[in-house]
């Protein structure tokens, strides 16, 4: 592929997935209500946004698993998605997945002050035109900022938050 040109993929896919089908994962929902952030462990930019939602979660509403981890695999079959898809985050919560843009800006919401703010307005521009800027930069994301060979490790701090 030449680096030099933008991958692009416009789907028809909703960035919800109301069909939540809660025999599958159920396991990680029975003592923890709190949804699971699934991302891309060998995504450069993928960790860098866990990171980032780490400094900026600091009630802990969030809880994380690599899409490539078991836990991640069966939240994507949760999702109706397929476990080996990692083409999108995804927001998982005990009733509801998201995808995409909508998962981004849903997870932006439960953040510190000021990102609720910033994705309410995100919100008001139509989901299409999300997507399509979702898409474009997840199906560069390696291109631009690069793969890690393994996925992200705890450092110890977080252990309650990440999902294996």
């Amino acid at each position: 592929m030449n680096k030099s040109r933008l991958r692009t993929t416009v789907t028809s896919a909703a960035s919800t997935s109301a069909n939540v089908r809660p025999e599958l994962g159920k396991e990680f929902f029975l003592t923890d209500k709190r949804p699971v952030i699934l991302f891309d462990g060998v995504c450069n930019l993928c960790n860098g946004g866990v990171n980032f939602m780490l400094d900026w979660d600091t009630a802990g509403v969030y809880r994380f698993a690599a899409l490539q981890s078991p836990a991640g695999r069966a939240l994507l079959q949760r999702s109706n998605r397929s476990p080996d898809d990692i083409s999108s985050i995804v927001l998982v919560d005990e009733n509801i997945s998201y995808i995409k843009s909508e998962a981004i800006l849903r997870i932006a919401l439960k953040l510190n002050i000021p990102f609720p703010i910033l994705a309410s307005l995100g919100l008001l521009f139509p989901i299409s035109f999300r997507d399509l800027t979702y898409d474009t930069i997840a199906d560069n994301r390696y291109n631009f900022f690069g793969k890690s060979n393994e996925c992200r490790l705890n450092d110890g701090r977080f252990t309650e938050r990440f999902l294996v």
